[in-house]
């Protein structure tokens, strides 16, 4: 398995008035007066290591006292504004246990863990940097996948939920073995959708670490899910295998269960129910798609070799001479779409 590599650290884009319209429209936009810089006032910090005491890359920041109440109740209000539908109203029996900064990526996220200090229950949250290419993957993820995203923006400061599962790389060293015969067939299926639901969003970097695995249980059996947390590379590479999952080393277990599990019939079958799901959700939600595909088309969020590079790749792979007029990833993603809808209604007409 040849290993393929990003070479460059993306760089963050800004977020254009008219994409922060879309959001407005769409709820998206935050009023509350509390910016990703106000955490980076932090003037201490140790080593967050996990339960075998390996270094995270997570640092666990400490404030000045003067300054630490104001942040937490900032904190907490931007907790509440994520989690009940807009009502400013801080609950009382809200902490904040911890605040991370992560050093490791694109973002340089702040990991936000607030308790309900009634039953001991915490949620976390992280605060990042805006780059638009990151919000162009959010949204794309929340129109065509089964996902929801939740996530707020205020000016150059973005808010998303944590999206719940079991990293894709702690799941594949000590879960993935000790699963059923059954249960690694459906983990194989999931994952051949996943690859494909990856490579027509474009979206990039699905290494084991940028997503996770979620078992759901249900009557005598887990069922698996797997999706992305992770934004950063949206539409962005020249490369195409960067938007296809099964082409990183770290996913070499899940492919060769795929080998294993999975007949090419079958994976043919699955990679065709990825894409009718896709369409569908596509043609359900026509108005919006298309209002943030016209938005990404007059945004620069690549390099124009990148964009030449992919363009070239995906006119050889589907023989639609219609990306070779593409000159941004806005028009690359859109042909790519509409090629993918094109089959699916052509298919169920034929029907």
């Amino acid at each position: 398995m040849k290993d393929v590599k990003i070479a460059y650290r993306k760089p963050i884009y800004p977020v254009k008035p008219e994409l922060m319209e879309y959001l407005r429209r769409n709820n998206r936009l935050t009023g509350i007066r509390f910016f990703y810089d106000d955490l980076m006032r932090f003037t201490d910090y140790t080593a967050v290591e996990d339960k075998d005491g390996n270094d995270t890359l997570w640092l666990s920041v400490y404030y000045r006292e003067f300054e630490h109440a104001e942040i937490e109740a900032n904190l907490n209000k931007i907790y509440t504004l994520l989690h009940s539908d807009g009502d400013e109203e801080v609950l009382p029996f809200l902490t904040v246990d911890s605040v991370h900064y992560c050093t490791f990526g694109n973002s340089k996220p702040f990991r936000i863990r607030v308790r309900n200090i009634l039953n001991d229950n915490y949620t976390n949250f992280y605060i990042k940097k805006a780059d638009a290419s990151r919000i162009y993957g959010l949204e794309l993820e929340d129109i065509l996948s089964f996902n929801r995203i939740n996530f707020l923006l205020h000016e150059d400061t973005l808010i998303e939920e944590h999206i719940l599962g079991i990293p894709g790389d702690v799941f594949i060293k000590e879960h993935l073995e000790n699963c059923s015969d059954l249960e690694k067939s459906q983990i194989a299926k999931e994952f051949v959708k996943f690859n494909e639901r990856c490579m027509i969003g474009l979206l990039g970097d699905m290494r084991s670490y940028n997503y996770v695995v979620i078992p759901t249980h249900d009557f005598d059996q887990v069922v698996y899910r797997i999706r992305p947390i992770d934004f950063d590379q949206q539409s962005y590479e020249g490369n195409l295998k960067i938007y296809v999952p099964q082409y990183f080393k770290e996913n070499e277990r899940m492919v060769q269960l795929v080998h294993e599990k999975l007949k090419p019939s079958s994976v043919e079958q699955y990679r065709k129910e990825v894409r009718s799901a896709i369409s569908k959700r596509a043609l359900a939600s026509q108005s919006r798609l298309q209002h943030l595909l016209n938005i990404m088309k007059d945004d620069h969020i690549s390099k124009p070799e990148n964009v030449q590079e992919l363009k070239k790749s995906l006119q050889k792979l589907t023989y639609n001479s219609q990306f070779s007029k593409c000159e941004n990833m806005g028009c690359i993603l859109e042909t790519g779409l509409r090629f993918v809808v094109k089959n699916y209604q052509h298919s169920n007409f034929r029907k």
